[in-house]
């Protein structure tokens, strides 16, 4: 069994945490504000001072932070991993940083820990809050087929559907953007066809269901669409962290020259939801921003 520290035990890395526990893994978090999750400290858990003291207690260490700029304070603002691990009596830790983040700086986090001699992954998720508790995550891996290989039994116990996407830094994250991209248009279609749907007189309910068994069938029409006519709108992932990854993918389409319109007006709706005090709504709520536009709520 390894010696596991596990930094951001939020909505997502609290459950994921959850399972490497009870798959027999020794767990190291860092001590917080709030009460560290009362079920993980009744499971064994220890808590730790800081990231460098998780560090030196760990094999591995597995960050699940919102952005860039939090995964960078984690590993190398004061007291944190790579303090660790320059202060540590060993190398080969592996580093995996499951964070949704720039594909740029996560390239330069890991040729960083590489250079203290470390390992490295890029393993960003995909499958919101209720496949975190199920532990049916989708894992994108970006890093050494080494250092994959040694992580494979902690993906599974985390995750359904995990893929080496490349044995290159970034290439992992890459994929997490290029998935954004396609949830959020996918919500902005099923909003758009159940605002379409009730405003013409429809049951969207209705609507919904006959849709569910035919092309238009997906897992967004099945989780969302429901959110959207019930108006279940507590997150789930929300909308400021998908703005977040809407902000990396057309940042990075402006790098490579790709022009992603699509992209643009679903970041745009978003920032509509935010402007009305959506920040926190879950991505789902996109749709409040077409009701608007249509003075028609889909009910």
């Amino acid at each position: 069994m390894a010696k596991i520290g596990f930094i951001g035990l939020g909505i997502m890395g609290h459950p994921m945490a959850g399972h490497l526990q009870k798959g027999g893994h020794d767990l190291f978090v860092v001590k917080r504000a709030k009460p560290t999750a009362a079920d993980l400290m009744d499971g064994g858990a220890v808590e730790c001072a800081s990231a460098q003291e998780v560090t030196e207690r760990s094999d591995i260490i597995i960050v699940m932070v919102p952005d860039t700029p939090d995964v960078e304070g984690v590993l190398f603002g004061e007291n944190g991993v790579a303090a660790g691990m320059v202060s540590g009596t060993d190398e080969g830790k592996l580093v995996i940083d499951m964070s949704s983040i720039s594909p740029t700086a996560t390239k330069d986090f890991a040729a960083k820990i590489n250079a203290l001699g470390g390992l490295y992954l890029d393993a960003p998720v995909s499958g919101g809050e209720l496949g975190a508790k199920n532990g049916a995550l989708t894992i994108m891996v970006g890093g050494p087929q080494d250092a994959f290989d040694t992580a494979m039994p902690l993906f599974d116990l985390m995750g359904k559907n995990i893929t080496l996407v490349g044995t290159d830094n970034g290439v992992g994250q890459t994929c997490k953007v290029a998935n954004q991209i396609i949830v959020a248009l996918n919500i902005e279609a099923v909003g758009e066809a159940l605002l379409f749907a009730s405003k013409a007189g429809a049951d969207p309910a209705k609507v919904r269901e006959a849709l569910m068994g035919g092309f238009a069938a997906s897992k967004v029409l099945e989780v969302h669409g429901e959110r959207m006519i019930k108006r279940t709108f507590d997150p789930g992932f929300r909308i400021e962290l998908h703005q977040k990854d809407l902000n990396l993918a057309l940042q990075s389409a402006r790098e490579l020259g790709v022009s992603l319109p699509n992209t643009a007006t679903a970041q745009e709706l978003f920032s509509a939801c935010k402007a009305a005090g959506g920040a926190g709504w879950d991505h789902s709520a996109m749709v409040k921003a077409l009701e608007r536009l249509a003075d028609h709520e889909v009910a």
